[in-house]
């Protein structure tokens, strides 16, 4: 059973026409699993009539800074977007619903850091959500490339107008309206990103908006460990387990394609494919492993066990979401070792070329593995 919880909505704001962001009280008793870093996401199961829950990963909006009572995503409702229209049309205060603790790593390695962050449409949740904790917390400068379709359609238009106003020598916050300026060229994006040299690279948005920013952020050749995106694959399975019902596989495929149209969908299709690294490692390989400042070292993984899967058996609170390679909760950083993975729709060359590894999919192919979840 997964390490889900119910959390009641205490507050719903219409931001934009198809724009809701809505606010959960965190019991006290839940407030430590529901501590976040900004730019993580929160998972909702959501009902669902052919496949009982539909499980969503909706961004944080809100910064952990100050108010560990509630926590804030905000979701943009589409046209063909399942559980986009059914958060929007029935959350309201008073309402309960099934999440799972946060995840993600799409978030600064430090706060202090200059950071350059680009947002296309409601790719701005987690980009905001940054913005606000690191102006809370952090010291560096923060420059935010926001592009919409049009003026009506910008999300927390006053609030960014607001610190921005606040913070004058620290927050930059730039609009690119496609009713005004068209679609951004990967050259215009190059330009922009070329003012702004060393700093540390967000992007969120659709698909093909990252993709050109990536594009434009590796024709600058700014370093790996500085450019970062955030993809959300929709998931085709039940994370939540039997606690919200049963998940049928006859009905999983259709599940996906509908989830293909809500906002914060990215299902990129540069991802890298699963390709074997080596035979599998015979025998007990020890596993190192380092999560939240403690390393955990044990000498008996395999049996074709994945490393979540080892570490949960040893009492080791590892972070996952989807378990079947369809998000980025469980990520790790190989230091040394390899290992293989079953399935990956989330990671791309670039990630794998990291040394980055989905701890849910991840069988060794070595006799010595260490890994860290920072």
């Amino acid at each position: 059973m997964s390490d889900s919880h119910v959390l009641e909505v205490v507050d719903v704001v219409q931001e934009t026409p198809d724009a809701h962001s809505i606010t959960f009280a965190v019991p006290a008793e839940l407030a430590e699993q529901f501590r976040y870093k900004p730019g993580q996401f929160l998972t909702l199961a959501v009902p669902s009539d052919q496949t009982v829950v539909a499980a969503r990963c909706y961004s944080f909006s809100s910064s952990p800074v100050g108010d560990a009572e509630t926590v804030t995503i905000t979701v943009k409702r589409t046209a063909e977007g399942y559980a986009s229209n059914w958060i929007c049309d029935n959350l309201v205060p008073g309402s309960s619903i099934r999440v799972l603790p946060p995840s993600g790593i799409f978030t600064p390695a430090s706060l202090d850091a200059d950071l350059l962050l680009f947002a296309g449409g409601s790719g701005v949740t987690p980009i905001m959500s940054i913005t606000r904790t690191a102006l809370a917390q952090g010291s560096g400068r923060i420059t935010v490339f926001y592009a919409n379709r049009d003026e009506q359609s910008v999300i927390f238009a006053r609030e960014l107008t607001e610190l921005a106003a606040a913070h004058p020598e620290r927050l930059h916050v730039v609009h690119w309206l496609e009713s005004v300026q068209g679609l951004p060229t990967q050259e215009q994006l190059r330009s922009f990103a070329a003012d702004h040299p060393g700093r540390d690279c967000f992007t969120c948005g659709p698909a093909p908006f990252m993709k050109l920013v990536m594009s434009a952020l590796k024709e600058l050749e700014i370093p790996r460990e500085l450019r970062h995106q955030e993809k959300f694959v929709s998931l085709g399975g039940n994370p939540f387990g039997d606690v919200v019902g049963p998940h049928t596989e006859d009905v999983a495929a259709e599940e996906i394609a509908d989830a293909e149209a809500d906002a914060g969908s990215a299902d990129g299709s540069d991802d890298a494919a699963v390709e074997p690294t080596g035979p599998a490692a015979t025998g007990s390989v020890r596993l190192e492993v380092e999560l939240d400042g403690e390393t955990h070292v044990f000498d008996d993984w395999g049996d074709g066990t994945s490393m979540l899967e080892h570490l949960e058996k040893k009492g080791v609170k590892a972070p996952y979401s989807c378990r079947e390679g369809e998000c980025s909760a469980c990520a790790v950083r190989l230091l040394e070792g390899e290992v293989e993975m079953a399935h990956n729709d989330v990671l791309d060359d670039d990630d794998l070329g990291d040394g980055i590894r989905l701890a849910c999919q991840a069988t060794p192919t070595t006799d010595v593995v260490r890994a860290t979840y920072s």
